[in-house]
């Protein structure tokens, strides 16, 4: 679903302010090209899309994994982010991430899911897959749900 479905349209909270345009996308995901494709609450899944830049190369002209890293913790956030309630937030404990192959700049797409959720614990998978659809690096992740009022500054 996109963000204009009636089904999100009206959520509200820092994931979906940012998402419907009421507030602006955290500067570090405008970075990285971050694009909000869709989500689906039955599933808690999410779909983004991100733009590898030049200045994201190595000297070889592959994408350095630290940024396709950086791209899969925006991705495995927001999936947990979509499904909270307006005075939720997020913190990310542990993350883990595998490469599998080497990527050029351009458009990546991600997909992020919440695996399980246990009150205030949640385990968070998400994939990078190229244009061609093949999975370029996927990572986990344990987060914790916290009031809104207590994320760190």
């Amino acid at each position: 679903m996109a963000a204009d479905d009636p089904v999100w349209a009206n959520r509200t909270g820092p994931f979906w302010d940012g998402v419907n345009g009421r507030a602006p996308v955290p500067a570090a995901a405008s970075a990285l090209g971050f694009e909000f494709l869709g989500a689906d609450a039955e599933s808690s899944t999410i779909e983004l899309a991100f733009t590898a830049g030049a200045a994201f190369t190595t000297p070889f002209g592959t994408v350095l994994g630290g940024f396709l890293a950086a791209m899969l913790y925006d991705t495995v956030g927001p999936a947990l982010l979509a499904i909270l309630e307006p005075h939720e937030f997020q913190s990310t404990a542990e993350f883990s991430c595998r490469f599998f192959r080497a990527v050029r700049p351009g458009r990546l797409l991600a997909a992020g899911r919440v695996v399980h959720r246990d009150g205030d614990l949640a385990h968070v998978q998400a994939e990078l897959r190229n244009p061609d659809g093949v999975r370029v690096a996927d990572a986990t992740a344990v987060c914790l749900v916290i009031p809104l009022g207590q994320v760190a500054v």
